[in-house]
């Protein structure tokens, strides 16, 4: 691992109109207001969150699949929504992508032998088929089954097929967005260990996007809890479990189940109230406040200051909610 940042994305605002009505009229949806996250060389940042806090919407964003309204995503120091044509596409190449549904993310109608070596035939390399053997063993799989196609594997192996495809161009960047939510248990952590292994074989950096604040917490160095399209908690994974400050980081750590029963039956339950605002009418003050279990009237009437503060080194909280108990 080294300081060489990979990835800065600074105030990131990713804001779409959705469906529009007579008497709406329109709706802007704020799905991503305000990032900025920076990603060093052979490092996992985390990304944590409920589904609509706007997690996906960066994946997508970093990949060029949605319009960004302003803002930076700086690959090495190149800023993407500046760079067109060639340019854009020459770095594009620098950046993977590992899905969340290994079912749907293969093409039914091509072998894995195609699946692996499109992207480096689009990259315009010809003798593919001694890569797509090495990428196959690379991520634990026979490379005699490149002549199959994906429905005669299992989920597990398919995701493997997923990361195989991912990395044959040799990315600096992968984002993996929920790569193991839709796998059993047994198998998420042999595709984590995957991931570690290659991690250390290529100095891959991954932005890992999930959930399970569990399964973040073993892959990510460090780690942001993003809250309607903000983040609102950032530091590095042990500070995030040892000293969570922000109510709704203690909410998701208090959530995760203990092994233990008894200590299971001990810890005291913290629940959260209602469900995630819309993006399209956060709440006005603190976007927090309505499902907080301590708000104040300064929260509501948007008083306290927003925004992150660095309340110890390299440990951020949003400013409405450093003092919350």
């Amino acid at each position: 691992m080294s300081n060489k940042k990979i990835l800065e994305i600074k105030d990131l605002k990713v804001f779409y109109e959705s469906s529009r009505s007579f008497f709406t009229g329109k709706n802007i949806v704020k799905a991503v207001n305000g990032l900025n996250i920076d990603i060093n060389q052979g490092e996992t940042f985390g990304l944590v969150g409920e589904s609509g806090s706007g997690k996906s919407t960066v994946a997508r964003a970093i990949l060029n699949l949605v319009k960004s309204n302003s803002g930076e995503i700086n690959l090495e120091e190149e800023n993407l929504l500046k760079l067109k044509g060639s340019k854009l596409r020459s770095k594009q190449k620098q950046i993977g992508a590992i899905f969340q549904d290994p079912y749907s993310s293969l093409n039914p109608r091509m072998k894995i032998k195609d699946i692996i070596a499109e992207p480096l035939r689009v990259q315009g390399k010809k003798d593919v088929e001694e890569d797509v053997k090495n990428l196959l063993k690379m991520v634990g799989l026979d490379n005699r089954m490149d002549n199959r196609f994906p429905h005669e594997f299992s989920g597990g192996q398919r995701q493997r097929i997923g990361i195989a495809r991912a990395i044959s161009t040799n990315p600096k960047l992968i984002i993996c967005d929920e790569p193991v939510s839709a796998l059993d248990v047994s198998v998420q952590a042999q595709i984590l260990n995957l991931l570690k292994d290659l991690q250390k074989k290529l100095n891959i950096s991954y932005l890992f996007i999930a959930h399970d604040l569990s399964v973040v917490k073993y892959l990510s160095l460090k780690i942001g809890v993003m809250y309607l399209g903000k983040i609102v908690e950032m530091a590095d994974s042990e500070t995030i479990f040892s000293n969570p400050m922000h109510p709704y980081t203690k909410i998701l750590i208090n959530s995760i189940p203990v092994p233990d029963p008894k200590i299971e039956r001990k810890k005291k339950f913290i629940p959260i109230k209602g469900d995630i605002p819309s993006a399209s009418n956060p709440p006005a003050g603190c976007v927090f406040r309505t499902r907080c279990p301590n708000p104040t009237s300064d929260c509501k009437d948007g008083k306290s200051e927003m925004g992150l503060i660095e309340v110890e080194p390299d440990h951020w909280v949003d400013k409405c909610c450093v003092n919350c108990k």
